[in-house]
């Protein structure tokens, strides 16, 4: 039987007929020097790039081959768990698969010139037509989105073989420049030809979710309003703006993180059960459940912004931040309704924000207390999906004190991937999902459809957010800290109970027949 890695590679194979030519757009800048460069190395070290495979960078900084080999290595380095020789073999290998071009983005005699290296490389490893695959990834900010798709469709295009598109966020700032954005880019590409990028959805514990819900009887039957009292989606980073200050000011967390990564995660959490796993029957599901969600209110958000404190700069003392007196959250708490039959009156809280006290992401799921109960006081029963750091699942749940005594306690059926899968690498969430756009797999990207009725929930909100005339109450949190003291209660109104928030993971020592605790396994019930 063949492995998981044999099938994978033989999908690739099949899917590009053993050659494409991968273009990085923005080759020269941060992102693809950290995830791009990584990426496509993770996937050449695992013998998942087809065998006629040629990276090719290009930006509008000059630099030598030398000096470009030198940065997209940079951060390679730092992946490699293996000794010096085998690691410079494997250096080695990667770079006679790569080159750079520098040209402008704006002009179609640059633009030729890249074609004409592609054309050249192509003939130089003998690539049939028909087979001249190519994969242009735009590491760029969105500014530049629109010409160089322009460039590309007019001077790149490959006519004699597929073409995909590859678009990092930001997808447009609100509802009609996404749509502007969408409608340019669909006059130029196809729909399928198309890949826009959220790297949460390439994170492992992300995937998991469908397999969770519908491959387990027990969860498929109590996911809904019956059985779940409210669902909290957290995003936390103990970093604040860090001398990102005047792009973090254009955007703030609402659009950085919640309007793009934590929708996702809720609309796989929320969708109905797709007919296949099938792309398109999944993303379908996923666009029914966004467009039962009413755009979100005023009186449904908690926004704050970092003060300097432990001796860390506060937001507006940033020296990158241009407006000192800018309003934008670094903190946000926003409840969403869903208008449907299964998820009626059930509050989804999302909850992100910058210099906090822990840096994390998970799916925290709170069942209603058990009807009737024998034991008074019992803690609800939670199920948590933690996407990082060190992924889990782990279900709370009510359990008698071991020995003499009857007393109810509360332990965890735990999952934590680094204990139980000890050998098994985990792919990087970069990684994943190029392989995704070789196999031209789109289930675990955003299609156009779905992007619109994401910005319908978000924009009258951050429209009001932007309206200097209306002065949205913006709350202050101390750097490190939990974030703005009003947490606390805007949760509890939505019904969250915190009965188990002081739980520490028991451990029995059977030598001394006494108890102690641990929190080595951090499944306490983490405030945010």
């Amino acid at each position: 039987m063949d492995s998981t890695t044999d099938i994978i590679r033989k999908q690739v194979e099949t899917e590009l007929h053993g050659s494409v030519t991968i273009v990085v757009l923005g080759a020269s800048g941060d992102l693809a020097k950290k995830k791009t460069y990584p990426a496509l190395f993770g996937l050449f070290r695992q013998g998942f790039l087809p065998k006629k495979t040629h990276i090719i960078g290009y930006a509008r900084t000059k630099m030598t081959h030398e000096d470009y080999l030198d940065r997209i290595t940079h951060s390679i380095k730092t992946t490699i768990h293996k000794d010096e020789d085998e690691t410079n073999q494997l250096l080695d290998k990667f770079k006679s698969i790569t080159s750079y071009q520098s040209g402008l983005y704006d002009q179609d005699d640059s633009w030729k010139a890249l074609d004409k290296c592609i054309s050249q490389s192509e003939h130089q490893r003998q690539i049939d037509i028909g087979k001249k695959h190519r994969v242009f990834y735009m590491a760029l900010p969105p500014s530049v989105f629109v010409p160089v798709a322009k460039g590309l469709k007019k001077n790149v295009y490959s006519s004699e073989g597929m073409n995909r598109l590859v678009v990092e966020k930001p997808f447009g700032k609100d509802t009609q420049s996404s749509n502007e954005l969408g409608r340019e880019l669909s006059g130029l590409f196809k729909e399928n030809e198309i890949y826009r990028i959220d790297h949460y959805l390439g994170k492992e514990m992300v995937k998991n979710v469908m397999m969770v819900r519908f491959a387990n009887i027990f969860f498929n039957q109590i996911w809904d309003r019956k059985y779940i009292d409210n669902v909290q989606i957290t995003f936390k980073e103990t970093i604040g703006t860090e001398g990102r200050g005047g792009y973090f000011d254009q955007f703030g967390v609402i659009r950085d993180v919640m309007q793009n990564h934590l929708l996702q995660v809720l609309s796989l959490i929320a969708m109905e059960r797709p007919i296949s796993t099938e792309s398109e029957d999944i993303r379908n599901e996923k666009v029914k459940v966004l467009k039962c969600i009413p755009p979100i209110v005023l009186e449904d958000a908690l926004l704050g912004q970092y003060i300097g404190a432990h001796g860390k700069p506060g937001y507006l003392e940033d020296d990158t931040l241009i407006n000192k007196q800018s309003r934008t959250p670094t903190f946000a708490a926003l409840t969403l309704w869903i208008q449907n039959e299964r998820w009626e009156g059930v509050p989804f809280i999302m909850k992100a924000g910058k210099a906090l006290n822990d840096a994390k992401v998970e799916v925290r799921i709170q069942f209603r207390n058990v009807a009737g109960s024998l034991y008074k006081g019992s803690p609800r029963n939670e199920l948590v999906l933690r996407v990082q750091p060190r992924e889990a699942v782990y279900v709370k749940f009510n359990n008698k004190q071991p020995g003499l005594s009857y007393q109810t306690i509360q332990s965890d059926l735990d999952l934590t991937y680094d204990n139980r899968y000890t050998n098994l690498d985990i792919p990087d969430a970069y990684s994943s999902l190029l392989l995704d756009v070789l196999k031209g797999d789109h289930s675990n990207f955003v299609r156009n459809d779905e992007l619109e009725q994401a910005w319908k929930i978000f924009t009258p909100l951050l429209h009001t957010i932007d309206d200097p005339s209306i002065k949205v109450p913006i709350t202050t949190y101390p750097y490190g800290s939990r974030g703005p003291t009003e947490l606390d209660q805007f949760i509890k109104k939505y019904g969250y109970d915190r009965a188990n928030e002081n739980y520490v993971w028991p451990v029995q020592s059977l030598a001394s027949n006494t108890s102690s605790t641990s929190d080595s396994n951090d499944h306490s019930s983490p405030k945010l």
